[in-house]
């Protein structure tokens, strides 16, 4: 159990959007709302999942929808409290604890500002290790646990609670609703015992992102390393490319982010190409035509300079960035991971083969 105030969200942010793979919304909206709620209503409580009793009942806290949307249709403030009293009156019991679901500049945050506003606690553990761009690719559905009861309401005070067959029912059906409300909703959905939360969630994630963060802010802090290797050390990251921004592709289609980015090569990639597509979060990248690294594995655009990530929405002409890959949760690894979110799942003609693999003999 610790303290999370604005120091630490500061790089909770930033490490989170790094782990959002390119989506998870904009890390700097994200940080406003969490910082806000800090402010006004003191730090958050963070606790290890341990610490929560097995029947305490945990509830995931996120935004679904576009994520450039954000930036013009802000959570309105009244979301958290009513999300709260729907699943505590559907279950007959309160809301122990929130967490986030994945993580990334927005829905890491989220969870933070409801938990400071309503003055509970969070949970040190997500559903992904990661963000991914339907609401049915979490460990938890590996797991076997429903994403309903879920609660949906819209800044203007629309609500509704979803109850369906499957998970991936929940995706199309919260998706429609979602459109209609103008492309992003709060939401709250697998609520789950602490045991469920333990056994399937992956733990620690506010405390990598926040030691993601860390790294990233204190780069050039690397002593005999360059920043690049310092950067590439602490994110256990592979370099797949170096390249500025020739060419984005980006649209807005039922709910999601989809397009690509060309990066032609600079310093030691001149002269090679490479293509990353995207699906709010960031799916595949190739070089010269080979396929470097699919999801679920983690590909990530950083700025050169600075190694501060660049989000699929913040893409734009002429900026240099290095792509880095880090390896997935080991969950998203297995049979029904790969089903869930792999390469094949997103239109890919291509298996999932481990990003260290792709990797041997490359950049």
């Amino acid at each position: 159990m610790r303290k999370i105030g604005i120091k630490e969200i500061e790089d909770i942010a930033t490490g989170a959007a790094l782990l959002g793979a390119g989506g998870g919304g904009d890390p700097y909206v994200g940080k406003l709302m969490a910082i806000g709620a800090v402010r006004d209503c003191g730090p958050v409580t963070l606790l290890d999942p341990d610490e929560v009793p097995d029947d305490a009942l945990v509830v995931p806290i996120a935004m679904m929808g576009a994520p450039t949307i954000m930036a013009e249709k802000a959570v309105g403030g009244t979301e958290y409290q009513k999300l709260f009293d729907m699943v505590s009156n559907f279950f007959g019991k309160k809301i122990y604890a929130f967490m986030p679901i994945e993580a990334g500049g927005v829905n890491s945050m989220l969870p933070v500002a409801a938990a400071a506003r309503m003055n509970m606690p969070m949970v040190d553990v997500d559903g992904m290790g990661r963000a991914f761009p339907e609401l049915q690719m979490v460990t938890f559905t590996i797991g076997g646990v429903k994403s309903t009861p879920m609660a949906l309401v819209d800044e203007k005070g629309n609500s509704c609670i979803f109850e369906t067959i499957t998970n991936k029912w929940t995706e199309e059906l919260a998706r429609s609703v979602t459109m209609s409300c103008g492309g992003s909703v709060s939401v709250s959905l697998y609520p789950m015992s602490g045991k469920q939360m333990k056994e399937f969630g992956v733990r620690g994630i506010v405390t990598r992102s926040e030691r993601l963060g860390r790294a990233i802010r204190t780069v050039k802090d690397s002593g005999d390393q360059t920043p690049e290797e310092h950067f590439l050390e602490m994110t256990e990251g592979y370099k797949l490319f170096k390249g500025k921004i020739s060419d984005v592709l980006r649209e807005t289609r039922a709910g999601f982010n989809f397009g690509k980015a060309v990066l032609d090569g600079i310093g030691e990639c001149k002269g090679h190409q490479a293509c990353v597509e995207f699906q709010n979060e960031n799916l595949a990248v190739v070089v010269d035509g080979e396929i470097m690294a699919t999801t679920p594995d983690l590909i990530c655009l950083v700025d050169t300079e600075t190694f501060r990530p660049v989000t699929t929405d913040a893409m734009k002409y002429g900026k240099r960035v290095m792509v880095v890959g880090m390896k997935c949760f080991h969950l998203w690894r297995t049979e029904k991971g790969i089903e869930l979110a792999g390469p094949r799942y997103f239109g890919l003609d291509t298996d999932y083969i481990p990003l260290e693999e792709r990797c041997k003999g490359g950049i």
